[in-house]
């Protein structure tokens, strides 16, 4: 953003700080209109034929800029996703213990996929993997709805879990 002397144009169409046009000015002209109210020339619309100046104080207008970014900031929430590894194999208290986490993830607002990792000839016996998942799927259906369907992806196959919206 181009303030005062950096602003290179020679003419300007100029606002003053109330927000009223002042019409169409030299550099010269706005930057003493400018200094005699105390203020700063801040260009704003560089791309504009003429293009546009407005009088006001930058200093405070970045800070009330930099005050807005951090409000957004903290108003967005960041999804993390978790993993949980299941085997095709698994055992009752195992598959138990993978689900407890998997649902407190979930309640606390991150996203899960479930990955089964197919060893030696297990390969050839996917439908083994696909159950252990649906079994999953279906355990934490109570906080979560199914973002995408197992899927084979090299030697793992694997379900992404969102958490559900309170709207719903």
């Amino acid at each position: 953003m181009y303030v005062n002397e950096g602003i290179r144009a020679r003419e300007l169409r100029v606002i003053d700080h109330n927000g009223d046009q002042l019409g169409v000015k030299t550099r010269n002209e706005a930057l003493e209109i400018a200094e005699r109210a105390n203020l700063d020339l801040v260009l704003v619309a560089p791309q504009a034929k003429p293009p546009v100046a407005r009088i006001m104080d930058h200093g405070k207008f970045k800070f009330e800029q930099q005050k807005k970014d951090r409000e957004v900031r903290k108003n967005q929430k960041v999804i993390v996703m978790k993993e949980v590894r299941l085997s095709p194999s698994i055992d009752e208290h195992d598959f138990q213990t993978k689900l407890r986490n998997g649902i407190k993830f979930l309640e606390k607002g991150d996203k899960v996929k479930a990955s089964i990792r197919f060893k030696g000839r297990a390969i050839t016996h996917k439908e083994i993997g696909q159950r252990v998942l649906d079994r999953f799927a279906q355990a934490c259906a109570e906080v979560s709805t199914i973002e995408s369907k197992p899927k084979m992806e090299g030697r793992s196959m694997f379900l992404v879990l969102q958490p559900k919206n309170e709207k719903e």
